[in-house]
């Protein structure tokens, strides 16, 4: 009988109570810097408390509505108090009250054992109202433009890619619609970052951070812009080389985080060539950036939005092309087919051919040294397209400044291959 008593008076509950307690103490401990809240350490304790204990007489007693009375309770004490004494800086608390209720419902969710949840719900909740300062200056440095952006890019992947069919369609089923617009989404986000980071750090960080978020977007956009710019005097030509050979060092970079989202199991095949490469080509940007004297401004590489509706289906349109047409090359002429298609198509995007190779590895129409080959191929070739037109738009001086650092870049992805 005794035992019967211990083991149902409650005490087996306790940690649950020490876990909420120490999710109210964790949010209070923010709240409490804020000298307009009006709720600190003590308030956000007991509020979570109060959550698991309302869920504990809720559940026991077979009433869930008590959880919404002590929710509706809640919201009603802290309303209260900002009616009834305002702050001096006329802060309505709409801050503090959404986070109090926010450490109710988590000291609820403990009680029905998800204690994991919410203790990582509320890490996350205190870094939402510790970074204020920092989300504000980012709310306030977006223009229209970069909300546009993000807009779109939230249409690509939350309204178009759910309602496509995921099933394969036409020659050797290699296209599958949601799949290629998951590799449009991919593509978007990447450029996306680059695109929202360039226009937010601007020339602030000089020519290595404009070389990486150019390259993010577009290597070959970046590449023309600064082709024309480089006329200006010597200096703004060598900055000017720096910035482009750091964009064709963040493809290659890129191309390794394709492929290890869309098929990790080629990314020990293809991490070689990609690694040599940039090894070899961030040695030469060094020397080229360890000798120049200035760091004047440089433009903005006029890039495009990454994320409009026309540019995605554009790409969408020459993944499947390339994709089709991989697929048949192959077919009929083997890996030189495949490799023509890789030389072709990589003189202007990489990223078709890339994922395209990715996606036949993956259907089993192509072995991982098949795939390797053909994204390097695909990379020379684009290198070769980009020192053509810097040559013909910069001139013989960029040239001269380019050739290097692309030559070792070439080199090491080509030295890359004959390691395979």
């Amino acid at each position: 009988m005794e035992s019967f008593l211990l083991a149902n008076n409650g005490i087996e509950a306790l940690p649950l109570f020490f876990t909420s307690l120490s999710i109210g103490l964790l949010i209070g401990l923010e709240r409490e810097r804020n000298p307009s809240a009006k709720a600190g350490l003590r308030t956000f304790a007991l509020v979570a408390v109060f959550g698991t204990l309302v869920a504990m007489l809720g559940s026991k007693s077979g009433s869930p509505w008590l959880l919404g009375a002590g929710m509706l309770a809640v919201a009603a004490m802290i309303v209260s108090v900002y009616i009834n004494s305002p702050t001096e800086n006329n802060d309505p608390g709409t801050t503090t009250v959404a986070a109090l209720l926010v450490c109710y419902v988590l000291g609820a969710l403990v009680w029905y054992e998800f204690s994991t949840l919410a203790i990582m719900l509320a890490i996350a909740t205190t870094i939402l109202l510790y970074f204020k300062p920092e989300l504000q200056g980012i709310s306030q440095r977006m223009t229209r433009r970069d909300l546009v952006s993000i807009l779109q890019f939230c249409v690509l992947s939350f309204i178009i890619l759910p309602i496509l069919p995921d099933k394969s369609f036409g020659p050797y089923n290699a296209f599958n619609p949601r799949h290629a617009w998951m590799m449009v989404v991919l593509i978007s986000g990447l450029s996306l970052a680059g695109y929202v980071a360039l226009h937010w750090t601007k020339q602030r960080f000089g020519a290595p951070l404009l070389g990486f978020f150019g390259g993010l977007v577009s290597s070959t956009a970046t590449t023309m812009v600064y082709a024309r710019h480089s006329k200006t005097n010597e200096a703004m030509c060598r900055l000017s080389a720096v910035v482009i050979l750091i964009a064709s060092q963040v493809v290659l970079v890129r191309l390794a985080v394709v492929s290890a989202v869309v098929s990790p199991a080629v990314l020990s095949k293809l991490l070689p060539p990609l690694a040599i490469g940039l090894v070899f080509g961030f040695v030469v940007t060094m020397f080229d950036w360890n000798r120049l004297r200035s760091t004047s401004d440089l433009p903005l590489p006029e890039t495009a939005n990454p994320t409009e509706i026309h540019a995605a289906l554009g790409f969408g349109l020459l993944y499947a092309v390339v994709l089709l047409c991989s697929a048949w090359l192959s077919d009929i002429a083997g890996s030189s087919g495949l490799y023509m298609v890789a030389m072709i198509s990589g003189l202007t995007d990489v990223d078709a051919i890339t994922l395209s190779s990715l996606r036949l590895f993956s259907l089993d129409k192509l072995n991982a040294d098949q795939a390797v080959s053909a994204i390097a191929i695909a990379f020379i070739a684009n290198m070769t397209f980009k020192f053509g037109m810097l040559f013909f738009i910069g001139g013989k001086n960029l040239a001269q400044h380019v050739v290097k650092g692309f030559g070792a870049m070439a080199a090491g992805v080509a030295i890359g291959l004959l390691l395979l």
